[in-house]
């Protein structure tokens, strides 16, 4: 097993996305078969001790298919029928599917806006994270009946590669109609040739990428080769493989090598690090005391006690900038209260919280894991 291929295996935590054209067997209704088979290749994941979410697209094919619409229609709220009818078919399907191994389904739409939105986007990764622990496969797909101008191009790669970053997931695999990314694209250039391995991000790979393939599926592989660029900001390895190829699941994670590989060439706690400290709008400051400020260098999240000040206003979730005594900005993270929160539970114990506002939604008010500490310069 080479190391490229053993980083699969060891994969525990998968994002799978499923194009329309698989779904649809290419638009000529939902295709059971291969619906029931890659149920049957999750389920094996999962009782090998692999936690699995499945991106579906399909819901507007689906829905086309149902009304008897044979092309796609242009007009948004048309979509947007089609895919509420469509909806339905799916999660019929794939709780179908599912039971038959003793697995339960839990359905998710998202819109790009809740996973913008920091509350939104905490609340969507606890329910995810709890629905794994629970042993529940979560089954997401883009909200079309709400959404308007995001109904578009490649929509769910790069809604699979945000779930990926959502879930810390560490792998995402793209399953198409094409065995995976060629150097040039092989139904005009009979020399191209299969790409097994590559670095995520290669600007290289989006120049060989070309448009999208079908009618029924809205997105090409360039959508896939920037979907496993952003999946490696978190540190998510991308495999792009054939949905069709024979129980290709299972086998990458045996370590065998399936379709192309696009490896993380950062450590996914450095990639998350680096995505808190360059990527976030800071909405609000937290002046802390001495005995914080050095827990905070020691790599220790931050509790209610060590906050002197709260400045500005913000909601939970919002990403806050951390200072010492003299207003230098030693860190930065994700707050788990609102300031008004804050200014209540601020000096106070985390064994204080629940007497103070009749809850409490965590011991810390920034955890570790969504906070960076800045080098002094």
């Amino acid at each position: 097993m080479s190391p490229t291929t053993s980083r699969t295996a060891n994969a525990g935590r998968l994002v799978v996305k499923v194009g329309s054209a698989l779904v649809t067997n290419n638009g000529a209704g939902l295709d059971l078969a291969a619906i029931h088979e890659w149920a049957r290749q999750i389920a094996e994941l999962h009782h090998n001790g692999k936690q699995v979410v499945l991106v579906s697209s399909g819901a507007i094919a689906c829905g086309m298919q149902r009304l008897g619409w044979q092309k796609r229609p242009k007009a948004v709220h048309e979509l947007q029928a089609a895919a509420a009818v469509g909806q339905m078919g799916l999660a019929q399907v794939y709780e179908s599917a599912f039971s038959a191994h003793g697995l339960h389904t839990a359905q998710i739409l998202l819109t790009h806006d809740d996973l913008a939105d920091r509350k939104r986007y905490l609340n969507a990764r606890a329910t995810l994270t709890t629905l794994l622990e629970l042993g529940v496969v979560p089954i997401i797909n883009e909200n079309d009946t709400v959404v308007t101008d995001e109904i578009k191009f490649g929509d769910n790669d790069t809604l699979g590669a945000l779930v990926a970053n959502l879930v810390e997931a560490d792998c995402l695999i793209i399953l198409t109609d094409q065995p995976g990314l060629f150097t040039a694209d092989p139904r005009k250039d009979p020399a191209a040739t299969l790409i097994t391995s590559a670095r995520a991000g290669d600007p290289a790979l989006e120049a060989m990428a070309g448009g999208a393939g079908t009618q029924i599926g809205t997105g090409g592989m360039i959508t896939k080769v920037l979907a496993a660029k952003r999946a490696a900001r978190s540190g998510a390895d991308t495999v792009i493989a054939s949905g069709r190829e024979k129980s290709p699941l299972t086998r990458l994670a045996t370590g065998e090598s399936v379709g192309t590989l696009l490896v993380a060439d950062t450590l996914p706690m450095t990639a998350r690090k680096q995505w808190l400290a360059d990527h976030l709008q800071l909405a609000g400051k937290l002046t802390l005391d001495q005995g914080a400020t050095q827990a905070l260098r020691q790599g220790k999240s931050l509790l209610p006690v060590g906050v002197r000040e709260v400045h500005g206003d913000f909601e939970r979730g919002a990403a806050v900038a951390c200072l010492d005594e003299s207003g230098r900005e030693i860190a930065r993270g994700l707050c788990n209260y609102g300031s008004s929160e804050v200014r209540l539970i601020a000096k106070h114990s985390s064994s204080d919280i629940e007497d103070i506002l009749g809850y409490m939604e965590e011991p810390e008010l920034i955890h570790r894991d969504n906070m960076v500490c800045l080098h002094e310069k």
